[in-house]
């Protein structure tokens, strides 16, 4: 398939439904509102294909960004590359959901989103933040430094809730993923996620949300989850 065949697939896939549920989390014309479902059957024809990820991407259409980050090979691309998607990606179900998450496969992961993580760009700090909780929820225990990811949570403890908006989640996010799926940290994870509290996120237009990341853990311990690793990262 090429790139007009897959933009006219994603065309008649949309939903008035759905795009407007994309618009209300932050998307922007151009893009057709497709789910995430809908889209397993034209990724199954083409499998993995870098130009056509990187061709898709480029439109600036939500839903074909998305579906760049399914076909994508994260082990052929390189840091520039992911400055370049990530400089594109304008709301956080890009950065987190579609840059992070193929970031995650790529070996140079942490190298990236440790550089993301300390920019000061709201969703570069998201998505380095969420890149690994992906990593942390899919990875072995041994891939990752135990003093590195304790820091990690003190950085946290020290600066949620004066950090940006989208920030705050992914950080809130990343406790709890330690604490569910990175089991040398758990019982530090958890005293982080008690000293840290609730974590008010303002939203545009919206009610602020508050975060517990100590009651999600909870939750988790009690359906003995502890250790709980994906499969796969992107789906």
């Amino acid at each position: 398939m090429d790139f007009q065949m897959v933009m006219q697939e994603l065309e008649a896939l949309g939903k008035e439904r759905t795009k407007k549920i994309y618009i209300s989390n932050g998307a922007e014309e151009p893009l057709f509102g497709v789910a995430t479902g809908a889209m397993k059957p034209i990724s199954k024809k083409i499998k993995i294909n870098q130009p056509l990820a990187e061709q898709l991407y480029s439109t600036g259409n939500y839903d074909a960004m998305y579906f760049a980050g399914i076909i994508a090979d994260p082990k052929a691309m390189t840091e520039a590359d992911f400055e370049r998607w990530i400089d594109g990606a304008y709301f956080y179900m890009l950065s987190d959901y579609v840059v992070a998450v193929t970031l995650a496969e790529a070996d140079i992961a942490q190298d990236v989103a440790d550089k993301w993580i300390i920019s000061g760009e709201e969703l570069k700090m998201s998505a380095g933040w969420s890149c690994y909780c992906w990593l942390l929820g899919n990875r072995m225990d041994v891939e990752f430094s135990e003093s590195k990811i304790a820091n990690m949570l003190e950085i946290v403890e020290k600066t949620i809730h004066d950090s940006p908006e989208r920030t705050k989640s992914a950080m809130n996010n990343f406790i709890y993923t330690v604490g569910i799926s990175y089991l040398p940290l758990h019982e530090k994870a958890v005293e982080t996620a008690k000293a840290v509290g609730p974590v008010e996120v303002k939203r545009d237009k919206k009610k602020s949300s508050f975060l517990l990341a100590s009651e999600n853990i909870q939750k988790e311990v009690d359906k003995g989850r502890i250790g709980f690793k994906r499969k796969y990262v992107r789906c």
